[in-house]
């Protein structure tokens, strides 16, 4: 009896095991346990465009440095703080009605998101974001003209020298948004080249009582009745990393996003 009982035993512990065995999920696939570390920091650099343009007209010259900083995988904090000088002039026909000269600081900041998906170990940007942007600069009226409307005094031609004293006018100030898309490519290590094209809507501008705000630095020329600009810039920048954040890839993905 002892014989059959152990038998039994037996046969029930082999069936038991044996369900256990069909009904458990054998996973065959890898697992992907790397673990990838991605760079955040700071990248600092300038705006080539405003050097060209410096280069290439004598009545102009400006700086402008571009900064973003990496929040995560996505965003961005950005920021562009210039400094410009701009002489220009009216013309009515050949004439000149006056000549003159903006000179002012600009500040802009905002923020980027990044819609390029990267593969692991690229980190270039396509972007789109926006900006608060502020203006302070003077204007210098270096001379101007009027219209002659008495030809007996002067009939050599239509306008008449009015005044070259050159006449400042300070404290003007403007405030702005901006829509911006860009883009960055990594060139070689940690060296980027960028681009960017910026809608700009002003928001506030402060004028002189008797001259009007015809050219704002970092907004650039300001149209009559309408307060839309439109700028550009081309950087090359550097990025320092400051630290490493480590993550696991997406399941069936070799993107980082």
């Amino acid at each position: 009896m002892l014989r059959y009982f152990i038998k039994l035993l037996i046969f029930l512990v082999l069936f038991s095991h044996n369900s256990f065995a069909q009904t458990k999920t054998i996973d065959l696939q890898e697992k992907d346990t790397i673990t990838r570390k991605y760079a955040y920091g700071l990248r600092i650099g300038v705006d080539l465009s405003r050097q060209v343009q410096g280069f290439l007209d004598d009545d102009y010259s400006g700086l402008e440095l571009v900064a973003d900083y990496r929040l995560n995988d996505k965003w961005y904090l950005a920021a562009e703080v210039g400094k410009e000088e701009k002489t220009k002039d009216e013309n009515i026909g050949n004439s000149v009605l006056y000549d003159y000269t903006v000179s002012g600081n600009y500040i802009k900041l905002g923020a980027d998101y990044n819609t390029y998906g990267n593969w692991y170990g690229m980190s270039n940007l396509i972007t789109v974001g926006g900006r608060v942007a502020h203006s302070s600069f003077s204007n210098t009226v270096n001379n101007f003209s009027f219209y002659n409307e008495n030809r007996t005094y002067a009939p050599e031609g239509d306008f008449v020298l009015g005044s070259n004293t050159p006449t400042e006018y300070d404290g003007l100030s403007a405030t702005w948004l901006e829509f911006v898309l860009g883009l960055k490519h990594e060139v070689f290590n940690n060296v980027y080249l960028g681009m960017s094209v910026r809608m700009a809507h002003l928001l506030s501008n402060k004028e002189a009582d008797n001259f009007n705000n015809l050219w704002i630095p970092g907004f650039n020329k300001v149209t009559e009745d309408a307060k839309w600009g439109v700028g550009y810039n081309y950087s090359i920048s550097y990025f320092i990393p400051l630290y490493k954040k480590t993550k696991k890839p997406k399941k069936d993905s070799e993107k980082e996003e």
